[in-house]
């Protein structure tokens, strides 16, 4: 749920907001000509999901600060994805299959592990479940003009 609430946040808040105040988390550096994560890593993206999954963490009774920990695990799983994909000469939002899905829900996943809410196969489960979910929601939110793109 800390996943998918931090994937959603800065999608939900390009809604709201369009392109104001969207500056990228890179500020345009460029590792061997190409940028670090891309244009659509922004510190108000990384603010929302963040944000947003600690606000999650109060609604379901545990700490702020543990919500926040997940929200940022997450985010830094994404942007290390992106930093992968600007690697292999892939442009900014383009798909990677796994790569795009994985690292943001593993990181997460593996601190709730040493926290003792989820075991190994739990630590699976929420790798299988949001890549499940992030492909077959991902087509309907681009019909709904939520996403850019269908994936």
């Amino acid at each position: 749920m800390f996943v998918a609430t931090a994937n959603a946040m800065p999608i939900l808040l390009r809604q709201v907001m369009g392109r104001r105040g969207d500056w990228p988390l890179d500020f345009g550096i460029r590792l061997r000509g190409r940028q670090l994560f891309g244009t659509s890593k922004t510190w108000r993206g990384v603010l929302a999901a963040v944000l947003g999954a600690g606000l999650l963490a109060l609604l379901l009774g545990l700490q702020f600060f543990s919500g926040l920990l997940a929200g940022g695990l997450a985010m830094l799983g994404d942007l290390l994805a992106s930093f992968c994909k600007r690697r292999l000469g892939l442009a900014p939002s383009s798909r990677a299959l796994l790569l795009d899905q994985v690292p943001e829900s593993l990181l997460p996943a593996l601190y709730f592990l040493q926290q003792g809410y989820l075991d190994a196969w739990g630590v699976v489960a929420v790798v299988v479940v949001f890549t499940s979910l992030e492909l077959l929601v991902s087509p309907l939110l681009f019909w709904l003009h939520i996403r850019k793109r269908p994936y």
